[in-house]
């Protein structure tokens, strides 16, 4: 395990903290004696793991629109973060064609916002920018997206954390790349699920509030295949890079896919008959939606990069993602109480496992 006690007492710099993998990396970089400071919108969902595990009292917070760009610039510098992940997004497909100007403004101007505020700090920054695996034009390849392979993307959302990505190239290469103060590393993560999600038009929000109220939960596409991953297991990928960063400078600029092995993609059905062994009267429909937006059957990423470099992989394998999954929503609407202590225990034991 990396040593991870050399985030003590660091000031990091969340954006997006009240999001899903925002709050959980939030109350991480917290259960290590981090100061933490967030910068979010709103609260996206309600329920939310943010409020569930109480980080409004817990952490420091602003709330404002990333897209502010005299706001965030100030508090980039008053606060002289040590490292900053950039988490914010419009992360929905589906909301991405109903609001394509809001999902722009969010991942590709909020983005750039970030960059330039990366570009006014005096102090040393380490900064960690996620996109997604979308950023990939997406040809269904088999062998999985490699770091050095073409963006673009047919949907809103690709398209807007494509357009970020270039960005991000232009701000390194013309002008974080001269300062010393600045190590910069880029994260494409696969599909990351995990307690606490509830976004809508995701499977395992919409199966697990489906089934706490014994109903049945509509499946659209059974047989798409998606790279399963524990939220624990990407948020690892990233504090992995930036320890890297810090120690190896020849890094700096450097994109990292983290995912799931090329042999772990599962099929939405396999999801549901996993679960279905940990949740009792699990039910579900599949049904053919004539309405449904364009969206990949398809998505692998080639994370060899990462394991040969950083020596990073995902700890949790596909039966144990679900477990953790299901455990947490299990304990929420049994107990329908505070989680921190729950995700704290989760937290303890995926680092256990990493031990």
């Amino acid at each position: 395990m990396k040593n991870l006690k050399i985030f003590k007492n660091k000031r990091i710099l969340i954006t997006g903290h009240t999001g899903f993998k925002g709050s959980w990396l939030s109350l991480w970089f917290k259960s290590l004696g981090a100061e933490v400071l967030g910068i979010s919108k709103d609260i996206p969902t309600n329920p939310s793991h943010f409020k569930l595990i109480n980080l409004e009292k817990k952490m420091k917070n602003k709330f404002f629109d990333i897209t502010n760009l005299r706001k965030l610039k100030k508090t980039f510098i008053n606060y002289k973060p040590d490292y900053v992940f950039h988490l914010a997004a419009q992360s929905l497909v589906k909301k991405s064609y109903e609001d394509p100007l809001l999902t722009y403004q969010t991942n590709t101007i909020g983005t750039l916002n970030v960059m330039e505020c990366l570009r006014s700090l005096k102090n040393d920054c380490i900064a960690i920018i996620i996109t997604s695996d979308k950023s990939y034009k997406n040809l269904e390849i088999k062998r999985g997206y490699r770091e050095e392979d073409i963006l673009g993307g047919i949907d809103p959302y690709s398209s807007s954390k494509a357009s970020a990505e270039l960005i991000i190239q232009t701000y390194f290469n013309s002008y974080l790349i001269k300062k010393k103060n600045i190590k910069l590393g880029v994260a494409r993560a696969g599909n990351v699920v995990g307690g606490g999600d509830w976004s809508k038009d995701r499977l395992i929000p919409d199966c697990m509030k489906s089934w706490s109220k014994n109903k049945k939960v509509l499946i659209r596409s059974p047989n798409s295949t998606r790279p399963w991953q524990h939220v624990l297991d990407a948020l690892y990928g990233y504090i992995t890079l930036s320890l890297h960063l810090k120690k190896n400078n020849r890094l700096n600029g450097n994109v990292f896919n983290f995912g799931p092995s090329l042999n772990a993609n599962f099929k939405v059905i396999d999801v549901l008959n996993l679960a279905k062994k940990s949740w009792n009267k699990v039910f579900w429909r599949i049904i053919k939606d004539k309405k449904i937006v364009y969206e990949s059957n398809l998505l692998k990423l080639n994370s060899s990069k990462a394991k040969s470099i950083l020596k990073w992989s995902c700890n949790l394998n596909f039966k144990e993602t679900i477990y953790f999954v299901t455990d947490w929503y299990k304990y929420y609407y049994i107990n329908n109480k505070n989680m921190y202590d729950f995700s704290l225990k989760q937290i303890d034991s995926y680092c256990k496992k990493i031990r």
